[in-house]
């Protein structure tokens, strides 16, 4: 068991090897939630799919979780997240253990264990890492609330289930939010 007081580094998260699986913000200990729900996971799923369709030849790369990416800024050690999908356009951030460093653009589907965490927790991280995109899908909503990375700050821009989304890192890529909630009840 994890100590609650304690500061804890990339080391120590390198080193556990339970089942469980974690994030670390500013060295304290967030345990994921187990399985997704069903409507997590089909969003994913299309998310996925639209991103792998676009980027295909291209020189950025789309991962889905589980995968770490450690934001590294100002040389912190003490946080490591595991978004749900990301996108890194810089290959030399890409290493066998995850991602080094901000990745262009993160996508996190709420789920009711990660709301806090999410909206408040990692949108700071994010922006302090320099996540140019952040995208905070709302499968109970059915919503996408999009983050773009201007002059320090991000300005943010809300879609519905039935809109079309401009990837601003992504010249070119539309995602169609129809076809991401098309599986949900």
């Amino acid at each position: 068991m994890k100590e609650a007081e304690r500061c804890y580094t990339y080391a120590d998260y390198a080193s556990w090897d339970d089942e469980n699986r974690y994030e670390l913000i500013d060295g304290a200990v967030y345990m994921m939630s187990p399985a997704p729900t069903s409507d997590h996971q089909a969003i994913c799923r299309e998310l996925l799919y639209q991103f792998t369709a676009f980027l295909k030849g291209k020189t950025c790369k789309v991962f889905a979780s589980p995968f770490d990416v450690r934001l590294n800024f100002d040389g912190d050690d003490k946080t490591v997240v595991q978004p749900d999908i990301l996108v890194v356009c810089d290959r030399s951030k890409i290493v066998k253990a995850g991602c080094n460093g901000a990745p262009d653009l993160v996508v996190e589907i709420l789920s009711p264990s990660s709301v806090n965490r999410d909206i408040l927790l990692k949108f700071n991280k994010y922006l302090q890492s320099g996540v140019r995109e952040y995208w905070i899908v709302d499968p109970e909503g059915r919503t996408v609330t999009v983050h773009i990375l201007e002059a320090g700050k991000y300005t943010t821009s809300a879609y519905g289930d039935t809109d079309t989304v401009d990837v601003s890192v992504l010249d070119g890529c539309q995602i169609a939010l129809q076809e991401v909630f098309a599986e949900i009840a």
